[in-house]
């Protein structure tokens, strides 16, 4: 039983499969059906039901039945082109040639209205890059011979020039491409064409300009040159004459420096000098007021003999009395007194035989008798 069911799945597989394959390849070779068609990240896809534009839909796979049914693919790169042209006439009637290139760029989905509007007229350059190629080049030789033709030779190859005629080609280009619902982008005008007649007649109105120019130019060096040598002499004469002036100035400044130093001199010796009399000054200051003091201080140490004296001059006995306790206290008990007759000189006594006894000075006045040996 559940082999016989095996085989009966097995056969659906199959049946599946081999259905599946028939439509894919109906599909492959009908306008009734597409199945999984897949639109790029850069690229629009239209769909399309009994001929007519159903959808305009982003990057994605897309699958749809129908009557006439059908997926076109409209790239959003860019389309690079240049465009080369050798006979254009500028407004002056010279002859010149151009080389124009850039980009050009379909509708993206932001702007599916135009593919909608220009579908029918313009399907055709949407979706091949020759044919867009193509219809951009004529576009590009219209816009060039307008931008030279209104312009002298002269604004057509020279300088800034340049880049106004580059100008005028991008937004001429850019007005005729936008009828077709295109855009053009890094418009450039890489080289200029001259044949070889004007050519030839440029480099000599050339030659002859930089001639022109030389002498100019020679004649303005030879001038710039002369009002160098000028000026070198003259700096010359200022540099002798500013070092003559430094040397006059460095020696005035040394004799300021000098006559200051003797000022300074001066002043330290005037200093010295006021400061000797200063200290003698105050020398003598304070030896006076030493000497004042010291006679005060006399004065003091005096003043009590001094008043001894008053006192001694008014009372003569009491005189008499302190010379007599004077001479009283002058004796010790040990002192010894002597009687020479007037005229004698004292000599030196040593007790013994015959010797005058002393007389005692102590409390005892006994005479002292002789010693017995």
């Amino acid at each position: 039983m559940k082999q016989a069911n095996f085989k009966i799945a097995g056969s659906l597989l199959i049946a599946l499969l081999v259905i599946v394959g028939v439509i894919i390849l109906a599909a492959a070779g009908s306008r009734f059906v597409y199945l999984f068609a897949k639109v790029d990240q850069n690229e629009v896809g239209v769909q399309f039901r009994s001929g007519k534009i159903y959808e305009i839909v982003g990057p994605g796979v897309y699958s749809d039945f129908g009557l006439f049914v059908e997926l076109k693919r409209v790239s959003s790169q860019a389309v690079p082109f240049s465009v080369r042209d050798e006979e254009i006439i500028t407004s002056d009637k010279q002859r010149i040639g151009l080389v124009v290139s850039g980009d050009i760029f379909r509708p993206n989905l932001a702007q599916k209205d135009i593919i909608l509007t220009n579908w029918a007229q313009y399907s055709g350059i949407y979706l091949s890059d020759d044919l867009v190629r193509n219809r951009v080049s004529d576009l590009t030789r219209q816009a060039m011979k307008v931008c030279v033709g209104e312009r002298p030779f002269d604004d057509s190859i020279i300088g800034t020039a340049r880049d106004d005629l580059r100008t005028c080609v991008d937004e001429e280009l850019s007005r005729l491409a936008s009828n077709f619902g295109l855009q053009i982008e890094n418009v450039v005008v890489p080289e200029v064409v001259l044949s070889a007649e004007v050519q030839a007649a440029l480099d000599s109105i050339v030659a002859s300009r930089l001639a022109t120019e030389k002498a100019a130019q020679d004649k303005l060096k030879a001038e710039a040159e002369a009002r160098a040598e000028q000026a070198r002499q003259e700096g010359d004469i200022r540099v002798a004459q500013s070092r003559f002036q430094e040397e006059a100035r460095q020696q005035t400044t040394l004799a300021q420096l000098q006559q200051a130093k003797l000022v300074a001199q001066k002043a330290v010796i005037e200093a010295e000098k006021a400061n000797e009399l200063l200290a003698a000054e105050q020398d003598l200051a304070i030896n006076r007021a030493l000497a004042l003091a010291a006679a005060e201080r006399a004065k003091v140490d005096l003043a009590q003999q001094i008043a001894l004296a008053e006192l001694y001059a008014s009372n003569p006995e009491y005189l008499q009395l302190q010379i007599v306790l004077a001479n009283a206290s002058a004796l010790s008990a040990t002192d010894k007194i002597i009687f020479t007759l007037e005229g004698m000189t004292p000599t030196l006594v040593l007790p013994g035989p015959g010797i005058v006894p002393t007389v005692e000075t102590g409390a005892n006045t006994v005479p002292a008798t002789p010693n017995p040996e």
